[in-house]
């Protein structure tokens, strides 16, 4: 193999990338449907369109760095959940994926339950309109405040999180009046194939009861004897961004195990079992994720196998699919500043967003796909490194991709599969001001999370 220089950087195949040689791809226009919304193609001209909308009319309209979520895609996948699983299952949307009061409303109206972690985010579900009956609440340290809303407001279930949970739930649904109904998450010693930091049922972490050594045991000894909870189920959580299902038919024996455990001992039969979410998307074209109904039948297969061997009745099964939902359906609109070439090396192009809008890459070494948006060309590519405006040296984007050897400042570019957790964990670094969320929908857009102004970040310095 051979690598071939040129002013801007390496623009061939079997250019050296990571370690390993890694060719562009056959054209450079077109849009891998793996890792882009269902809408997007590209008009006439070449730019690159969404529900109807080129993103050049979207980038003069509302700026940039934008996201740009397609809402026709996202009500697709989240109804491809409901009805994988059907009638007999429950759907919860994992909202610290992205929360808002329009993806709220959209997912009430597609029939999908909100699993939340945060008081505010309790609260955005609430003023959107979403039941109460219909959300979780999740987290492993749930202020007095947030427990006591919660139950307050009628959650359908809070998911308990350590042995000192289980007391204040109680505490507080007695205090109230009220019976909350419970599951308690454990942590079943799965390690499961993804980042060691978004890797969750091996013990060695924060969330969760340990099965080992008896630990889930006793809390559910202690949640059936207190009388302001009624305990419902089991949740495990195994990780994020998986692909390999074994992690979870590992983890299903292990929790249905437990179940039998407490069959034995109480004579009590939990009717639900949560597996929580994970499930991984196409961030690049190597990335192969599955089908909802493939995901729903290997998962009701395993746990209905489980439950036979031990004599159970098969439990009400719940997911919480998130990223899985709304990753694929956004994308994030950049315009290019600055194109600095490193002479045999790659080619440094720098966009108006960066590590503020996009932590990922930074935070887990996350992986990303990118292209030329505003136009086509038919330059030859080059190897180039996205990074942000940030000053900080890992304020990368896309560590690795090829981009056509024309590129240059004003030229728009996207990074798509970013729906999922950009926005929600987006930061003020340098004081920079975060994007809006501009839903668009059959030709129309609007506006569902405005972007910051100077007057939003001033506000908050009281000096």
């Amino acid at each position: 193999m051979s690598r071939s220089a040129h002013p801007a950087g390496p623009r061939h195949a079997d250019v050296l990338t990571d370690g390993h040689y890694s060719a562009p791809p056959a054209d450079l226009n077109a849009l891998d449907p793996k890792v882009w919304a269902h809408t997007v193609g590209r008009d006439a001209d070449g730019a690159v369109t969404v529900g109807g909308l080129p993103v050049t009319r979207l980038a003069e309209e509302y700026g940039t760095p934008a996201y740009i979520l397609d809402e026709s895609d996202f009500r697709e996948r989240a109804r491809a959940w409901r009805t994988a699983f059907g009638a007999d299952a429950d759907v919860f949307y994992a909202g610290k994926a992205f929360l808002s009061r329009a993806v709220v409303r959209w997912l009430h109206e597609e029939g999908l339950n909100l699993d939340v972690c945060s008081g505010g985010e309790l609260a955005t579900a609430l003023s959107a309109g979403m039941p109460a009956e219909r959300v979780a609440f999740h987290g492993n340290n749930k202020s007095p405040e947030e427990i006591e809303r919660a139950v307050a407001a009628g959650v359908g279930r809070i998911v308990l999180d350590s042995f000192q949970e289980i007391v204040r739930v109680a505490h507080t649904a007695q205090a109230l009046g009220k019976r909350q109904r419970v599951q308690i998450r454990i942590t079943v010693g799965v390690e499961a194939h993804t980042h060691e930091f978004i890797a969750t049922a091996h013990e060695d972490q924060k969330f969760g009861i340990p099965l080992a050594g008896g630990q889930a045991a006793e809390a559910v000894r202690r949640a059936l004897q207190l009388d302001g909870i009624e305990l419902i189920g089991i949740h495990s959580h195994i990780g994020s961004q998986i692909f390999d299902m074994s992690g979870f038919e590992v983890a299903a024996h292990r929790v249905v195990g437990l179940l039998k455990d407490i069959r034995d001992e109480h004579g009590v039969e939990l009717p639900e079992i949560d597996l929580g979410g994970g499930l991984g998307i196409a961030y690049t074209s190597d990335d192969d994720p599955r089908e909802p109904h493939e995901i729903a039948k290997a998962l009701t297969e395993i746990v209905t196998r489980e439950c036979e061997s031990a004599r159970l009745r098969t439990p009400r099964i719940s997911v919480e699919p998130g990223r899985a939902i709304v990753g694929p359906t956004a994308f994030t609109l950049y315009e290019v500043g600055t194109v600095k070439p490193l002479d045999g090396l790659r080619t440094y192009v720098s966009v108006d967003g960066g590590m503020s809008d996009n932590i990922r890459t930074a935070l887990y070494d996350a992986e990303y796909s990118v292209a030329l948006v505003s136009r086509t060309s038919d330059a030859e590519p080059m190897l180039a490194r996205v990074v942000g405006k940030h000053c900080e040296s890992g304020d990368i984007v896309v560590k690795d991709a090829f981009l056509p050897g024309d590129l240059a400042p004003g030229d728009l570019i996207a990074v798509p599969a970013t729906g999922a957790y950009c926005r929600s964990m987006a930061s003020n670094y340098n004081h920079v001001l975060r994007p809006p969320v501009v839903a668009v929908r059959d030709g129309e857009a609007r506006v569902i999370v405005r972007r910051e102004t100077e007057e939003d970040l001033l506000r908050l310095d009281v000096g």
